[in-house]
């Protein structure tokens, strides 16, 4: 779906990214890249294959767009080093055209010597671009007047059908002065939004992003 917002052409994509056009940029949120990898090292029983999806989601979205610019608003990887960050490295440099950006989250506690050995930008403070400022936690005071995109809370809504079944889904919530958007990461669970009259939801669902009229 594509969107326009703040004088801005912004396409909100069900692999659960936003490609920016004026700026050529993807930005994403909580990839927690290596989690899986993390809880099977303590003996939790995680598939592999989750890994893989969030691998292969990533190029999906990537050669969609050929975006110049990737940034990642916190959470990149979920916890202490393991095989994965090997496997994330190794990935990137498959791309050596576009620079890839990291806000960072509370869950990036890897050594600093790892990013500075990689291709990674790092920033450890909020990021303004334009009229927008990237965070990884939602920006309370200090914005002005840019309009702050973050991650952090793994947003879904839960939607009440006629019969009273009802279903939680993954969104993106645009409210008066910042975005959150869903966790990039299959392995990432969903806090329930709280939107207001005048906020836009766009929730994802069957490969597809549709808004919902709150």
């Amino acid at each position: 779906m594509i969107i326009q917002h703040k004088g801005q052409t912004l396409h909100l994509h069900p692999l659960r990214g936003i490609y920016w056009e004026e700026e050529d940029l993807l930005f994403l949120a909580d990839l927690h890249l290596g989690k899986a990898t993390h809880f099977r090292l303590a003996g939790i029983a995680v598939h592999a294959d989750v890994s893989n999806e969030n691998f292969e989601n990533l190029n999906l979205i990537i050669e969609e767009y050929h975006p110049s610019r990737v940034l990642f608003l916190g959470d990149l990887f979920h916890s202490s080093i393991n095989s994965s960050w090997k496997t994330f490295i190794t990935f990137i440099s498959n791309y050596p055209n576009i620079k890839f950006e990291l806000v960072e989250g509370n869950h990036d506690i890897l050594d600093p010597s790892l990013f500075a050995k990689s291709s990674i930008d790092v920033h450890t403070t909020p990021l303004p671009i334009g009229p927008f400022i990237f965070s990884h936690y939602p920006l309370e005071d200090g914005v002005d007047t840019l309009y702050n995109f973050h991650g952090h809370i793994h947003p879904g809504i839960q939607l009440i059908g006629h019969g009273k079944q009802y279903i939680k889904l993954p969104c993106f919530h645009f409210g008066s002065d910042h975005c959150v958007l869903p966790a990039f990461g299959k392995f990432t669970g969903l806090a329930s939004v709280q939107a207001k009259r005048m906020d836009e939801v766009y929730v994802i669902a069957e490969g597809a992003v549709i808004e919902v009229k709150i």
